[in-house]
């Protein structure tokens, strides 16, 4: 199969034009004329996945983050971004990226954690205008249990990391219904209590904000590290690339852990607090 094939399949699932505005989805480097025989699905474009691709001799990589957000002037060897691209392309392979277009799409990132979780998805959290899809998702537990079990029951589905899975709210507090959004969430406080759900479970939530959707009333939190929140994606999209071209391209998912933080510490110190 041709690099263009593979982008045609890629750009029906997660379309570019429902990407936010400010965002870079869409091919980074490669020949769309190029054979591809194998693709390296992975959430962050870093030195470890790119040097992932090149050893398990992948011709595309596909990243959900993008590589080259903020505009450049040039690509060189000696900047780190610059000698990613030039590594990928002196060993033939292309840099794919889709981001916000994959938030949104139908499935997207948030179905993926959904599914991860073990939700029955109902519907967006926040629909799109014009489109049939939406940021964020909604679904439900079969069974009601506390948030005390909710956060274990997220922890053991997602990927370790040093942060782990921390939850503001009652423990004891029964969850049901659950909202969720792959990657940084809090912008979506507001959309999380009109929608009448009994947790929230996204990434980067800040003190703040946090403290004051809490301290407002609304529905129990539980945060994630970013990366083990969109990871569930990597196979959501290896699996739409094997539907479409079965056994003529080889679709891996990336085994290398690319969550920035590397060291957790418990603090043991005792005193009157409480």
């Amino acid at each position: 199969m041709k690099l263009a094939d593979v982008i045609a399949v890629l750009e029906s699932a997660y379309p570019p034009k429902t990407a936010e505005k400010w965002d870079a989805v869409g091919l980074v480097c490669g020949d769309p004329q190029e054979e591809v025989t194998r693709v390296l699905v992975c959430v962050d474009p870093t030195s470890s996945t790119v040097d992932e691709a090149v050893e398990r001799g992948a011709q595309l990589v596909l990243a959900h983050h993008p590589l080259l957000l903020k505009g450049v002037n040039g690509v060189p060897a000696d900047d780190p971004k610059g000698a990613l691209v030039h590594k990928l392309i002196r060993n033939g392979a292309a840099l794919y990226c889709a981001h916000t277009n994959a938030d949104s799409a139908l499935p997207g990132v948030s179905d993926a954690l959904a599914k991860a979780i073990g939700l029955t998805v109902t519907g967006p959290l926040e629909a799109a205008l014009t489109e049939d899809t939406g940021l964020g998702r909604i679904g439900e537990l079969a069974q009601p249990e506390p948030l005390r079990a909710f956060a274990q029951r997220v922890a053991a589905a997602l990927p370790a990391t040093v942060q782990g899975v921390r939850a503001a709210g009652d423990p004891e507090g029964l969850i049901r219904r659950v909202a969720v959004c792959g990657g940084a969430g809090d912008s979506f406080l507001d959309a999380v209590k009109r929608a009448g759900v009994d947790a929230y479970v996204t990434a980067d939530l800040r003190h703040h904000p946090a403290s004051e959707h809490i301290e407002s009333g609304g529905p129990a939190l539980v945060d994630v590290a970013h990366w083990a929140s969109e990871w569930p994606w990597c196979e959501q999209a290896a699996e739409i690339l094997r539907a479409a071209f079965g056994g003529r391209v080889d679709v891996l998912v990336s085994t290398r852990r690319t969550d920035p933080w590397t060291v957790g510490a418990t603090s043991t110190a005792v005193g009157g607090l409480a």
